[in-house]
């Protein structure tokens, strides 16, 4: 298979509405798409950090750079079109992990559809229907938050996940456990808290919790591992987990008893699928995350969330629930048992739609070998 050319995309598509974490929130999700064409074939990656300093260091805009000045024209001195072997590869060039995502998907993707095979085979899952869960960020009001967990749950989602903020956090989950009695509940601090906040937690602790994700900061794994002997509900860490050493450190100290895995912040599929795979071994169950992405992104996802130790919901969503229009055809979609089936055909399955490419896009680049 012979690498002719790379197509790079900047698209930007507008929210419904606002994502609201503790560090900050945005309105439109931006996005770089990743196309190699090789063979007649095109293979489409994604690279989803978000604008600002709300989730990670990394930004669309130093993303776009990196992938145009340092990695694309480096991969394309020598190009790796094993996707087994494309993770090795890229981290020949250091950081910027959503890069690499995007160009190591759109490997698998291609690589997956010149077999004539769906990605999750060439993954090593089963294909299975994937259980969603929905995940609210921080709402104005109580009012507003139970209006969104009773949509959500009529709309047939297996779990709900909710925003928590210091001054924001045990009154909201003593207000949807009162309307809504013991349904599938879980809180995310997004790095919020401190240790000496274990009061908090302590009161969280007695509502049945299915876990609590990334309570303190990311590198606070000693405190994090002081919080969970402290606590029943299991603890989740995901900024923390964004490394395949950064996970054996939580695995030694047990920091924590559940890992969120999200392939963008790891560098892609295969690392993603390493740390999988250390976890199951670990008896540690894990679970897929999302920023929340595209639909080439969250597609790719939901082939490596049908490995077998993802045990929890995935936080993959409908392509409707954010947005206003995603790039894929056909969307994704929960249907009303909450769960997601996976579209057939070779690699991903979904497709990507070129015309709704260009209608977001605002930024388009070409690099041929």
């Amino acid at each position: 298979m012979r690498l002719s050319r790379i197509r790079l995309h900047w698209v930007e598509v507008p929210l419904h509405e606002p994502f609201r974490i503790s560090s900050g929130e945005i309105r439109v999700r931006c996005s770089i798409l990743v196309e190699l064409l090789a063979n007649g074939t095109s293979g489409w990656g994604e690279a989803a950090p978000m604008p600002g300093p709300v989730y990670s260091v990394e930004t669309p805009e130093s993303t776009w750079e990196f992938l145009r000045k340092k990695l694309l024209p480096g991969f394309l001195d020598r190009p790796e079109l094993d996707p087994t072997r494309c993770f090795g590869r890229l981290e020949e060039f250091p950081g910027e992990p959503f890069a690499k995502a995007a160009v190591e998907g759109a490997v698998w993707d291609l690589r997956a559809q010149q077999e004539s095979k769906p990605l999750w085979a060439l993954l090593g899952g089963s294909g299975q229907a994937l259980p969603s869960g929905a995940a609210i960020g921080l709402m104005p009001t109580p009012e507003d938050l139970l209006d969104r967990v009773a949509r959500f749950l009529a709309e047939g989602y297996r779990r709900i996940k909710i925003k928590i903020a210091p001054g924001h956090d045990v009154e909201l989950v003593a207000a949807v456990r009162s309307r809504f009695g013991g349904i599938p509940l879980m809180v995310d601090a997004n790095a919020a808290y401190r240790l000496e906040d274990l009061p908090v937690f302590r009161e969280l602790d007695q509502h049945g919790l299915m876990m609590v994700e990334q309570p303190l900061a990311r590198e606070a794994l000693e405190e994090h591992a002081e919080l969970q002997r402290a606590l029943r509900t299991p603890l989740c860490l995901d900024e923390s987990a964004d490394s395949l050493e950064a996970v054996e450190r939580i695995l030694r100290l047990h920091s924590a008893r559940i890992i969120n895995i999200k392939v963008q912040r790891l560098g892609g599929l295969e690392p993603a699928r390493r740390v999988h795979d250390v976890l199951r071994k670990a008896r540690i169950p894990c679970w897929l995350g999302t920023m929340p992405e595209l639909g080439i992104a969250s597609a790719q996802g939901l082939h490596l969330g049908t490995l077998p130790n993802f045990a929890f919901p995935t936080d993959v969503e409908a392509s409707a629930r954010w947005y206003l229009g995603d790039i894929i055809t056909p969307p994704i979609e929960v249907p009303r048992d909450g769960l997601i089936r996976l579209a057939d055909g070779p690699g991903m399955g979904y497709r990507v739609d070129p015309e709704k490419v260009a209608r977001y896009r605002l930024r388009v680049e070409e690099f041929v070998p």
